[in-house]
């Protein structure tokens, strides 16, 4: 009985040897094979990681246009593109702006192109109401983003965008909001001067230099994770600046590389800070409620929350008395 028993030991033994044997020459051992394995693997993630800081962007600005017009600049390059940030119920603004100070046939042989900055609505209705008012005007943009506070560097981004992409050889831009009076004699021939050779890297506005607020219930609330400096670096009051067009593309490929904020003006700052650009300071541009007396309006380029119906009275008041003396 025990002669059978070491039989069989010896038999599962022989067995068990020649299986090993054929794996150990069939192919490699486990433990060479995991770690091949996981040298390919650090090495593909090495790659990768190089990869997304030479190549990836944090901000790809991924919309498509839903309405565009890429053809406005073809036949000629505009002295002066006004992007104006403005949001789909603003109808009345908008038509304020064209028939005053927005009008693209104020100045002959100045060539002025106004464009209004829209996203998306979440109400099917207000977006057939634009498109059907761009098919009238051929002065709006769209992009798929939802048109919200918090978006409006979106806003701002689409119009350095449109810029670099279908506008790039005007002279100056101009970002400002719909509810913004301009002073074009003023913006026009004493800031920009036509017959002047055309400046680069420039950009000027209202000069703030301010830290975040951390108050939550303010509307302009940073929250310290998102923006931990106490400091902001120099910016320009998001209700009017002025640039050269050469900075569009600048701050648009810049933006792709920064972290994006929701105030706008503050994140434009921060992308002119990366290109080392600095903002003037220009008094002309005011970001408050200025109560309207002619000789006041003529020494001003901006001024702020001008309902529909100012514009259309300061407007005609000032067209009608340019003859007068202050």
């Amino acid at each position: 009985m025990a002669s059978k028993v070491s039989c069989l030991y010896v038999l599962t033994v022989v067995c068990w040897a020649s299986a090993l044997w054929y794996l150990s020459i069939t192919r490699p051992t486990s433990s060479y094979t995991g770690h091949r394995q996981i040298s390919s693997i650090s090495i593909a993630r090495k790659n990768v990681s190089f990869g997304n800081i030479r190549t990836r962007p944090i901000n790809p600005h991924s919309f498509d246009f839903l309405i565009n017009e890429p053809n406005k600049c073809e036949r000629s390059a505009p002295f002066l593109v006004i992007l104006i940030s403005t949001t789909h119920k603003e109808f009345d603004a908008r038509q304020a702006i064209r028939e005053t100070w927005g009008d693209e046939n104020n100045f002959k042989g100045i060539k002025i192109a106004t464009l209004f900055l829209l996203g998306k609505n979440a109400d099917p209705v207000l977006n057939q109401m634009v498109e059907q008012e761009s098919q009238i005007f051929h002065d709006i943009i769209v992009e798929d983003f939802i048109d919200s506070y918090h978006n409006l560097t979106l806003k701002t981004l689409m119009g350095m965008r449109w810029v670099a992409t279908f506008c790039s050889k005007a002279k100056y831009i101009m970002k400002t909001d719909s509810d913004i009076f301009v002073n074009m004699d003023n913006l026009i021939y004493k800031l920009l001067k036509p017959n002047t050779k055309p400046r680069r890297r420039y950009f000027t506005g209202y000069v703030i230099n301010g830290g975040p607020i951390r108050d939550v219930r303010s509307k302009w609330y940073m929250p310290r994770d998102l923006y931990p400096d106490s400091n902001y670096p120099p910016f320009c009051s998001g209700t009017g600046y002025i640039f050269s067009a050469d900075v569009a593309e600048l701050i648009y490929k810049t933006s792709l590389h920064t972290r994006l904020l929701h105030l706008e003006d503050v994140y434009v700052g921060l992308c002119l800070r990366k290109l080392g650009i600095h903002p003037f300071q220009n008094s002309g541009f005011n970001h408050w409620k200025m109560a309207y007396s002619l000789c006041r309006y003529r020494r001003v380029i901006t001024v702020h929350q001008i309902t529909p119906e100012e514009m259309h009275r300061i407007w005609n008041d000032m067209s009608s008395k340019k003859h007068l003396r202050c």
